[in-house]
């Protein structure tokens, strides 16, 4: 593998852990937000505990 691919890989590998920590939260991975904004609201809610546990 070449430097560009290892990179594309490593940040591919980052974003794909962050999408399965969501996944723990209920209603992320079942979609049970009923409207767009819930949904998006219900995701950054979510990234910000993620984002204050691991401070």
């Amino acid at each position: 593998m070449n430097k560009a691919n290892s990179e594309i890989y490593r940040r591919r590998n980052t974003v794909e852990r962050c999408f399965n920590q969501l996944k723990g939260f209920r209603g992320i991975a079942t979609r049970y937000e009923k409207t767009a904004t819930s949904d998006e609201a219900a995701v950054t809610l979510a990234s910000l505990l993620l984002w204050a546990r691991s401070i």
